[in-house]
């Protein structure tokens, strides 16, 4: 059986066959997009305090006024002075039966158990006028046991120009108890000194600067520019350029209305405007006595290496007694001392403190010394000679 040839292929037109294929699967094949770059992130902003005027300012005058008085409370249960150590009790007393008409004897010694000599305070708030009721505290002066149940008598209240502007008088309030018998003594709380609610009545006045002049002045309670020209800044937005102008870091002069009326709405209105607070100054106190440290988000922290030990000493002594041998003459026992000290030291290894540039970051930088609240008063100090605590270290 005979076989027809088979027809030859170019090799040309292999070639041009692959080349049309490559190219169709590329034109089917989906594009993919490059991976874009991450947006840069926001940058953090640090929170906004907000606050109003009535709590970072305020009046200049209106501010309250301490007093204070001697006087005399009687009726205590044989728990008063002993006139013997404090004269001034009988010569008080005296004093006071004199202007009652009583004449005591000259040289007359008083023998008083239910008298105490006291000194009466009151705090007089801004805008008091006569006739109003004063909360009032009475403290022992003298080497009284116990002011229960006592009563005050009337005492006059002054002020710092030596002027009466309260009259003090009634029953002492006093929160403890105790007893006493046979050399054995109970007390709860405290027994010399105690209150008097509404015990003293306004004599006089205090004359307010709200009244008088066409302007005040604000005092911020701390000096700081940036709230003085927020608090400027909110007053002049709210009721007119020119109403209001910081002098200083501390002190805001304020336009008035011309009547009291109007003058007590804008005053009710100033202390209530919104402020926003400015980031306050960097500062850590420290508090000696009992160890406490207290920052605020200001505070940051440089990069420091720091080693901390401990040194220890003791010293401990033991008697050791000393006799003479037996059947010996002229032999004294002698008691002697044997002391031991020792010294001990704990060494620290050396930590290395990364920056922190958040509150969190520094307490957290602190806590791995691992050091007690004392130490760590010890730390802050050398942390801060050693440049690397930015922030106003103040030990109260």
């Amino acid at each position: 059986m005979s076989s027809f040839p088979m027809p030859r292929r170019s090799p040309v037109l292999l070639v041009c066959a692959v080349m049309l294929l490559a190219l169709l699967a590329a034109w089917l094949t989906p594009v993919q997009a490059a991976p874009a770059a991450p947006a840069p992130a926001a940058p953090a902003m640090a929170p906004v305090t907000t606050a109003r005027i009535k709590e970072v300012a305020s009046v200049q005058g209106v501010r309250p006024n301490q007093l204070v008085g001697y006087g005399l409370v009687v009726g205590l249960d044989g728990t008063g002075d002993q006139t013997t150590q404090t004269p001034f009790t009988t010569q008080s007393l005296s004093a006071m039966l004199q202007q009652l008409g009583v004449t005591v004897p000259a040289g007359t010694a008083m023998q008083l158990k239910n008298v105490a000599a006291v000194l009466v305070t009151a705090t007089l708030p801004p805008f008091a006028q006569p006739g109003q009721l004063l909360d009032v505290t009475v403290s022992s002066l003298g080497n009284a046991k116990s002011l229960r149940g006592g009563t005050l008598v009337a005492t006059p209240l002054r002020g710092a120009d030596n002027q009466i502007y309260a009259l003090a008088q009634g029953n002492l309030m006093v929160g403890g108890a105790g007893a006493s018998a046979g050399g054995s003594k109970v007390q709860v709380n405290h027994l010399l000194a105690g209150r008097i609610p509404g015990g003293a009545t306004v004599e006089r006045g205090v004359l307010s600067p709200l009244g008088q002049g066409d302007s005040l002045q604000l005092d911020l309670a701390s000096s700081d520019y940036a709230t003085a020209r927020e608090v400027a800044r909110a007053i002049n937005a709210r009721f007119g350029a020119g109403t209001a102008q910081a002098l200083d870091g501390r002190v805001v002069k304020v336009r008035l209305p011309a009547t009291p009326d109007e003058r007590v709405s804008f005053m009710a209105e100033v202390e209530n405007l919104p402020l926003e607070m400015a980031t306050p100054a960097a500062k850590v106190v420290v508090n000696a006595r009992t160890g406490s440290v207290v920052m605020n988000q200001a505070v940051t922290l440089g990069p420091c290496a720091v080693a901390h030990g401990n040194l220890s000493v003791t010293i401990s002594s033991t008697p050791q007694v000393s006799q003479p041998s037996p059947l010996s003459t002229g032999g004294q026992t002698v008691v002697t001392e044997k002391t031991d000290i020792k010294m001990q030291q704990d060494g620290g290894a050396l930590i290395q403190l990364p920056a922190g540039t958040k509150l969190t970051d520094v307490v957290k930088a602190l806590n791995s010394l691992g050091a007690t609240p004392a130490d760590l008063l010890t730390i802050l100090q050398a942390i801060k000679a050693a440049g690397a605590l930015h922030a106003e270290l103040e030990v109260i």
